[in-house]
């Protein structure tokens, strides 16, 4: 199971998932990050993976899509969400602070 809990704030657009990024809630969350990147505009995009215990390689795949797409910064605070966080940021430079 996986919970996905969306917070807008001025300009910060938070994804907090809870469970298991795994089989048929891969897709779920891809369809929910679709309908959050047209609407995105200026706004930065954190992931807050600390309640995740379960990423499986399509979700994986996904963690890297949305941070490629947005330059999303990753909430973590266990090894294995570090892990999960430092592997879909694998090959993306880190977001540069914005001076507008």
């Amino acid at each position: 199971m996986l919970k996905i809990s969306v917070t807008h704030n001025a300009n910060l657009v938070t994804l907090r998932l809870e469970g298991k990024l795994a089989g048929l809630w891969v897709p779920e969350l891809e369809r929910v990050w679709s309908s959050l990147l047209a609407a995105l505009d200026s706004a930065e995009v954190s992931l807050d993976l600390r309640d995740l215990n379960f990423i499986d390689k399509e979700g994986r795949t996904l963690l890297r899509q949305i941070r490629a797409q947005s330059g999303a910064t990753f909430i973590a605070d266990t090894p294995l969400t570090r892990y999960y966080a430092e592997e879909a940021s694998h090959n993306f430079p880190q977001r540069l602070g914005r001076d507008d």
